[in-house]
């Protein structure tokens, strides 16, 4: 399942991310890659003890926390918190799978990577190249999202960012992991919840949204890991 959520940011968060993030230093992106991922990664990165990250970051979950879509979708136990890379001419991040163990160096935490998340800020217009692809059983599918906007998608996908070509490519990027393991039932259970707000608003007060609601409480009663 890949969603993307819009408006995660607002465009005057994004420029005030932006101004902080161009204010500080990056270093080699290859510090959180592991072996495969590391002979086919080419891009900087904040370290994960900025404190300008660390500020950012928080920022971000908070936003999260207030998205509504983005908990339909993922269903967050736990959230890394967020990085952020800079593609440059050239850059680019060659095809892998992420490690599906994440540790969380300040607190020694572990969480299952279940999902992953690209949050844009750049805009489309900033650079040539640089698009995510995305792999499932229907292809490749390719994300350049408006800055503000993000992308959510299974961390078992193989997935690779094209060379940017022209400009710097900025953004966030981190993992959950969800309170239901597999996508399959995480997609379902989305579907339902929309389908049954879609219901509510067309349709106020009929008995339908009820017994919905409780198939929906019920499978996911059944699902999650909490």
């Amino acid at each position: 399942m890949l969603v993307q959520i819009p408006d995660v940011l607002t465009q005057e968060e994004v420029s005030h991310f932006r101004k902080e993030l161009d204010s500080t230093n990056w270093v080699d992106g290859r510090v959180t890659a592991g072996y495969q991922s590391a002979r086919v990664k080419e891009n900087m990165q904040l370290p994960e003890t900025s404190p300008v990250a660390i500020a950012l970051g928080r920022r971000i979950i908070q936003a999260l926390e207030q998205n509504p879509l983005f908990i339909s979708a993922a269903l967050p136990a736990k959230i890394f918190p967020p990085l952020f890379n800079r593609y440059d001419g050239g850059h680019s991040f060659g095809n892998h799978v992420d490690n599906s163990i994440r540790r969380i160096p300040a607190t020694g935490e572990s969480i299952r990577t279940d999902l992953s998340v690209t949050l844009f800020l750049s805009s489309p217009e900033e650079y040539d190249g640089g698009e995510l692809i995305i792999e499932d059983t229907y292809g490749g599918h390719s994300v350049k999202l408006p800055a503000g906007h993000m992308v959510l998608y299974p961390s078992t996908s193989l997935h690779r960012v094209l060379p940017v070509t022209r400009g710097s490519r900025v953004s966030s990027f981190f993992w959950l992991q969800s309170m239901v393991r597999h996508d399959a039932h995480r997609s379902l259970l989305l579907n339902l919840d929309v389908a049954v707000q879609k219901i509510g608003r067309d349709l106020e007060g009929h008995s339908s949204i009820v017994e919905l609601t409780a198939i929906y409480h019920n499978l996911l009663r059944e699902w999650a890991e909490v």
